[in-house]
Formats: structure tokens, sequence, C-alpha cells
């Protein structure tokens, strides 16, 4: 089976990828820079996509950017289809039909491309990986304090374990929209946020903020965790014993 990654070099798609080689698999990564076990194309212009996809039986796209991913999802999807009827596996975010940010937009246009193109498909949808909580916990304690969303839940998955998701998937027949895949806590922010503190040894004043407007709105629903889908198996402890 030939699959190709998109997105290959970035922190999920390496996962996926060491994932499917050590499953015995030889995935082909779509990039723009040459190296091994790479192809080389630009979804943005969409320089040498053709080539990339020729041959693919599977097609992983997990390759994605703050602004764009409609745009280089359409590019990959007109080339998949002139190239034959490759499986189409994208991997989406859980919410985004509620919580209105641009970027969740953006995934909500891609997989509307991803849906009407006629190939086979598939979309993961998972929830925010635990590196984007730890990451938005270090930037914030730059203020003195650890800023939070009041009464804001959040359910962290280990990209790991979307991989793990993501190859199985892959190597099964397309499944059209896929059970949601999230981490296996449902927890507030401060608390997650109190983690964060006492796994990096960092001493701040948890401070919960209630934010106006749809967007923070959303996320103090919990529009954006999957609480009946608790499949991923590394907490976000486990994870910042070992980041």
């Amino acid at each position: 089976m030939d699959i190709l990654v998109t997105g290959g070099t970035g922190k999920l798609g390496r996962a996926l990828v060491e994932r499917l080689r050590g499953d015995g698999r030889a995935p082909r990564v779509l990039s723009r820079t040459a190296g091994q076990g790479r192809v080389v194309g630009d979804l943005r212009t969409g320089a040498g996509i053709d080539d990339a996809v020729r041959g693919a039986d599977v097609i992983v796209h997990c390759a994605t950017a703050p602004r764009g991913d409609a745009d280089t999802t359409r590019t990959l999807v007109d080339a998949a289809a002139r190239a034959g009827s490759p499986h189409l596996v994208y991997v989406s975010i859980v919410g985004i039909e509620t919580v209105p940010m641009p970027y969740y937009r953006a995934k909500l246009a891609a997989e509307k491309i991803v849906t009407g193109s006629g190939l086979p498909w598939t979309i993961l949808r998972a929830t925010q990986f635990h590196d984007l909580l730890a990451t938005m916990f270090s930037a914030g304690s730059r203020t003195g304090v650890l800023p939070v969303l009041k009464a804001t839940p959040f359910q962290p998955v280990d990209v790991t374990d979307v991989a793990a998701r993501l190859a199985k998937l892959a190597l099964e027949p397309a499944a059209g929209r896929a059970d949601d895949f999230g981490g296996p806590q449902v927890r507030d922010m401060a608390d997650l946020g109190r983690a964060w503190l006492a796994a990096t040894g960092t001493r701040r004043r948890v401070v919960a903020l209630r934010l106006p407007g749809a967007i923070a709105r959303g996320y103090r629903t919990g529009a954006h965790t999957a609480p009946e889908h608790t499949d991923g198996t590394v907490t976000f402890e486990q994870f910042l014993g070992t980041s």
C-alpha cells in the first residue's frame, strides 16, 4: 500500500510516519524540501503535487497552517482526483462548528472540500494537543500570573495517541466521519494550569478570567471536548513528565 503523508515533518505528521514505519509500512512524506523518504511538492503553489500524489493508495492530510487550510486542501484534492481515487484521510478538530475562531472556520471549509471531493474519505476530529495547552501556559506565565479561562473544560490529547488512530484509519476502508478522538480526561483549564505549574516548578497565581465574546462562550460550553470519547491514553501529567 502506497501511503502519502502531507505535513509529515510537523509534530503530528512525524508521529504518524514513525507509527506507520513501526508497523512495517514505508510512507512517503510530502515536503517542500528534499530528504530521505520525502517527495517534493508545495501545497501553497501546487508545484510538484500531481507527481507527489501519483500512485498513492492513501493520502493522510496532516499539513496545516494558521491560514489557507481550505486552499491547500483544494489543491491536494484536485490533484488526487486527477490521479485516480485514493483514500483521503483528513485530521480536523472537535467543535469547529461551534467555536467561531478563524482557524476553525478554515478547518471546517477544508472538511467540506474533502466530503465533496468524490474521493473515498475519512475525517478524524481530535481535541487539543497537550503541547498547545503547555505552550499557552508557558506564554501566559510571562505576565507574572497564570491566566486561564474561567469555568472552561479542556480534554488535551497526546499527539502519539492521535497518530496511532490515524494510522489505523489509513489502513482501513474509508469510514466517512470517524468517531471523535479525545484525551483521557476532561478537566477545568485552571486544574490543568496548576498541573503545569507543579511539573515545571513555576510559581504563579492562577487567575481565572471570564472573557466576553462567542469564542470564549463556545469554549465554556465544552464544544471543543468529546467526553464520550476519552480514547487517549496519555494524561497531561504524563506528557509533562516526558516533555
